[in-house]
């Protein structure tokens, strides 16, 4: 059986999932899981979906 990748934030690299992390499809592509820690969130850092380039807050 294969480990799986942990989930990390997408915007500076935490492990996701933690207190108050969150994880979504990229709302353009819908194919990319976007993960967000709680800091990352509660300050509105910039994300950007790897595969299509969508950038949000």
């Amino acid at each position: 059986m294969q480990a799986r990748a942990e989930l990390r934030c997408t915007s500076c690299g935490r492990a996701v999932p933690a207190p108050g992390a969150t994880q979504f499809r990229c709302p353009s592509c819908g194919e990319v899981t976007i993960g967000r820690c709680a800091r990352c969130r509660d300050q509105s850092v910039r994300y950007v979906c790897a595969k299509c380039g969508f950038e949000g807050p």
